[in-house]
């Protein structure tokens, strides 16, 4: 399995553009000439990850995702290579099975009446556009706007402190390796001297 996510990240960071490739593009130049957008700090990094949580859940077009997480960490100042990734968190499986059916069940709480099982048959039968116009011009657009709208808040936050909390434990994880360290070597060294 590690092998499998080496060559995996191997593949992206081959296929990701350089600094310079960036600074020359005249619509990434002026994203590119500020470092803190592609810098991993404990600032950047969690605001990243909220960016790219709202985007990938609330977004629900593919390429619309990641041109809009990078959009919106300029204003947030978040790690826009990091939110890129986290739009990912919504791909076809996620999005059937987990969100929109959880976005359906949010807005129907609020007195709306979509329905998943529609969609399902729609699909099934091959629906016209007219269709799938009248669909949408029911309860069940607002239904799943306002659904995926709170999900993609929560997931946000949520993130966000998740994302604090792991780089203040990491960070003092390696503090406190790095103070140990000393230590071990210390008595490390007493234990191969000779009696």
């Amino acid at each position: 399995m590690s092998g499998l996510l080496h060559r995996l990240s191997v593949f992206l960071h081959r296929q990701m553009p350089t600094h310079a490739q960036l600074e020359a593009n005249r619509f990434t130049a002026p994203f590119a000439r500020r470092q803190e957008l592609f810098r991993f700090t404990r600032r950047s990094v969690p605001r990243g990850m909220a960016v790219g949580m709202f985007i990938g859940i609330f977004a629900l077009i593919p390429g619309v995702q990641i041109v809009g997480a990078a959009l919106m960490c300029v204003p947030f100042r978040g790690n826009i290579p990091l939110a890129a990734a986290v739009t990912f968190v919504s791909n076809p499986a996620t999005t059937l099975l987990i969100i929109l059916p959880l976005a359906v069940a949010i807005g129907n709480s609020f007195g709306y009446h979509a329905d998943i099982a529609t969609v399902n048959t729609m699909v099934k039968e091959g629906a016209g556009i007219e269709q799938w116009w009248h669909w949408l011009l029911s309860d069940t657009a607002p239904a799943v706007v306002i659904g995926l709208f709170i999900q993609s808040v929560i997931a946000a936050f949520v993130s966000y402190f998740l994302t604090v909390w792991f780089w203040r434990w990491w960070i003092g994880h390696k503090h406190r390796a790095r103070r140990n360290r000393p230590l071990r070597e210390r008595a490390d060294a007493g234990s191969e001297t000779p009696a």
